[in-house]
């Protein structure tokens, strides 16, 4: 049993609610900002016993143009009506209208100011001239119902309108079709989420990353009715449904996609399907098509087309990447009772990074985000492509290479598997758990860099985990007067790296390690995810589930994390030791002797002791006062003890008798939001010991200052609150009292004289003149 005594009453002095700032105002409950529970979502944070989502099931056929980039597609939809709502029309997603010349993204692209003598980089001006002379945009060639009849529509911006010639009744389907084409956009030297990649040194071979590339229906839900945000840039929000695709693409062609290969024996020769199925319990990743036939299919074009045909259940959305450069190596992976293939497709000049790494990463991440929500499809491809890395169901795109000479850095192989982790991640947010990126981006992207760095936590000891290196820049930018809220919505985010990805991670760490523990923590997030899987959360439906599963009010939490722009800024301000009055008088009196003679040995006092004194000259200045000695214990003390034992209880007679050392300790909540006081105490003899305080100890808070009162038998040497780094304070300076001597480290620099203009020209002609005079060299 931990020995360290508390005292019940958590201040010397109890503030009148409502005077301190930081008091009962940042534990205010949250019900005036949550949306009232409705019968589709619940108090609790589960979905209501009338929740509804609407469904979409795609049946697509589609072609590429090798030659001109060219996608042409036709697709058939069965929208099916389960809200209880009667529409009139539907909105679709033409999302490839991001790059069409009148595109709004291109028409709100701002740059920096600039003064008389103006800097940019090759980069920008040459993507302003690409973007005028790309003919990028869907087309749209026909709409039409079930039956083929036309169906009235109007393109705005990236939205379609489909009006219906009936009104679609609750529980109804209505059937539709679309025939389309865009020109896929080459992103070689200028990035795009989709597109192709022409490689240096193999430019007539293309790698194609697909995305976004049909028309999707547009989300319907019973918060927002039709999601109609304009795709600017930002990510999606979207339908569950059922697709059945077909792509046709050059025959030499490997194609990753999502969902189930349906065709294999026609597109895949006898040895590959071999090793693939080989693939499915093998111990290590296995090649399907190998490193030296991919050399061969892109050293030379095979003639002619083939189609894969591909089917995925229950998913959001559709993608693919396509290449004859493909390597393609898979891996069975155990999920409870069944095998998901991890897979990847990568070429020649991904190698030796990918195929070393690339596939374990993947199953890795279905291990260890698995322990949230077991992943429910069958397939996990990672891509290598142009595209930095983006997510799609079962199949994600990320561009990380080692050098053309086969070289990487520690940068490089961290750099993949970390990317691959986060991009494979996302099939759980959104891809399963379907929350809105549009508009929470949090929901998405924070949810998953945070499962990324508990996964990479688990691949080796002291993983460089990009997070970890983040910290010193996302604790600054908490404490930046220009912070938002990370409960801002997706378009008017003017930091979205630090605050939907950074802020979020750092902010669900110090729940995880700091307010819940990990086990408290794990388990609440897991029903998070099993509410939701397949469903699509909004912000209270996650607050309201975290509460109810953990059984832990974390209003507080989510109002200074998620509402506000405060920071963490504890500090441990002063510690006084109280020495308790016993009030018999033979052990208070000399005690109190003791401190007033200490008191003279030093400053002042004692060099005043030195001094001739006036009385000494002249006695008879002296009286009773002089030779009296407050300090000496009279029969007058001793009475008066005597009667005072005699009424008090025998509990308070051996109070007075405590051998303890009493410490009262002051604390300042300087940065705002309410923490935990993580407290370790170090004392004189060399030992040591630590106690939580629940961060509810600031509700009692006056100007953000509370004081406690601890017992020990030890003598106190140092208090510190936040020994371990866990609750992301910004300034740890004054962590601990007394303040520790931190230490640092001193690089001495020596600034270089730099050549004037005449020498650098006098060195150029130099130059100019040792290679007129050297040998031409031989051919």
């Amino acid at each position: 049993m931990n020995r360290l005594l508390l005292a019940c009453s958590l201040l010397l002095l109890t503030p009148a609610w409502g005077q301190s700032p930081n008091g009962d105002a940042l534990f205010r409950q949250l019900e005036d900002e949550l949306p009232t529970p409705t019968s589709t979502r619940a108090a609790s944070g589960a979905p209501g016993h009338d929740y509804w989502q609407q469904r979409v099931d795609y049946a697509i056929e589609a072609s590429l143009d090798e030659s001109t980039h060219e996608i042409r597609g036709k697709e058939r939809i069965a929208y099916t009506n389960h809200s209880p709502d009667t529409l009139r029309y539907l909105w679709v997603q033409l999302d490839q209208n991001l790059e069409a010349p009148d595109a709004e993204a291109l028409r709100i692209r701002t740059t920096d100011p600039v003064g008389k003598e103006a800097k940019k980089s090759y980069q920008e001006l040459g993507f302003e001239l690409m973007r005028e002379a790309f003919p990028g945009g869907h087309t749209i060639e026909a709409v039409t119902d079930g039956a083929g009849q036309a169906l009235a529509h109007r393109i705005t911006g990236t939205m379609l309108r489909i009006d219906l010639p009936q009104l679609l009744a609750p529980g109804a389907t209505q059937r539709l079709a679309i025939a389309w084409r865009y020109t896929v956009r080459d992103i070689s030297t200028y990035y795009s989420r989709t597109g192709y990649e022409r490689i240096k040194g193999d430019e007539q071979n293309a790698i194609y990353t697909i995305a976004h590339w049909y028309p999707r229906l547009a989300a319907y839900s019973d918060r927002y009715g039709w999601h109609v945000h304009h795709y600017v840039g930002e990510e999606f929000a979207l339908e569950f449904g059922d697709f059945e695709v077909q792509l046709t693409v050059p025959a030499d062609f490997v194609v990753a996609a999502t969902g189930e290969l349906q065709n294999a024996d026609v597109v895949l020769t006898p040895t590959q399907r071999e090793r693939l199925a080989a693939a499915r319990t093998a111990e290590a990743p296995v090649f399907v098509v190998t490193p030296d036939e991919a050399k061969a299919a892109q050293a030379s074009k095979a003639e002619g087309t083939k189609t894969w045909a591909f089917a995925a259940r229950n998913v959001r959305d559709f993608a693919w990447a396509a290449s004859r450069k493909y390597i393609w190596d898979a891996w069975g992976v155990k999920v409870g009772e069944r095998t998901v293939m991890a897979m990847s497709a990568y070429p020649n000049e991904a190698e030796p990074l990918w195929s070393h790494y690339s596939t374990h990463a993947v199953a890795h991440t279905l291990e260890h985000y698995g322990r949230y929500l077991p992943y429910p499809y069958p397939v996990a491809w990672s891509c290598n492509g142009a595209v930095g890395g983006m997510e799609h169901p079962m199949v994600s795109f990320q561009s990380e290479r080692p050098e053309p000479d086969g070289t990487y850095s520690a940068g490089q192989k961290y750099g993949l598997i970390s990317v691959i982790v986060h991009e494979v991640g996302h099939n759980w947010f959104p891809m399963i758990v379907n929350n809105d990126e549009r508009r929470w981006r949090w929901m998405d992207e924070g949810f998953n860099s945070f499962l990324q760095q508990v996964a990479e936590g688990y691949w080796e000891q002291d993983y460089p985990s990009r997070n970890d290196f983040r910290r010193e820049r996302i604790l600054g930018y908490m404490a930046k007067a220009d912070d938002q809220p990370i409960m801002t919505n997706t378009s008017l985010l003017i930091e979205g790296g630090n605050n939907a990805y950074a802020k979020t991670t750092l902010a669900l760490t110090v729940l995880r390690e700091a307010v819940l523990g990990r086990e408290v923590f794990d388990q609440a997030f897991s029903e998070y995810c099993h509410r939701w899987a397949f469903k699509r959360p909004m912000p209270a439906d996650f607050f309201r589930t975290m509460e109810d599963a953990a059984g832990v009010d974390l209003d507080w939490f989510f109002r200074a994390w998620f509402y506000g722009t405060d920071h963490v800024d504890l500090a441990v301000t002063g510690v006084r030791e109280l020495t308790l009055l016993t009030r018999e008088p033979e052990v208070d009196k000399p005690r109190a002797k003791a401190r007033a003679e200490a008191a003279r040995q030093n400053g002042r006092l004692a060099r005043n002791a030195k001094q001739p004194k006036r009385v000494d000259r002249h006695p008879g200045l002296r009286d009773y006062y002089n030779d009296y000695d407050e300090h000496a214990v009279t029969a007058a003390d001793r009475k008066a003890y005597a009667e005072l034992v005699e009424k008090l209880e025998p509990y308070e007679r051996e109070l007075l008798r405590l051998g303890r050392r009493i410490y009262v300790v002051d604390f300042e909540n300087v940065g705002g939001v309410p923490m935990p006081l993580p407290l370790t105490f170090h004392f004189v003899d060399g030992t040591r010991e630590t106690l939580q305080v629940p961060a509810t100890v600031w509700r009692r808070s006056i100007g953000g200052k509370v004081s406690k009162l601890f017992l020990f038998e030890r003598e106190l040497a140092r208090v510190v609150v936040d020994a371990e780094d866990v609750q992301a304070d910004v300034n740890p300076e004054n962590n601990a009292f007394p303040p520790a001597i931190r230490s640092g480290t001193l690089e001495l620099t020596k600034e270089e004289e730099q050549p004037n203009p005449m020498q650098l020209e006098k060195q150029a002609a130099e130059e100019a003149a040792k290679q007129a005079e050297a040998p031409p060299e031989k051919e």
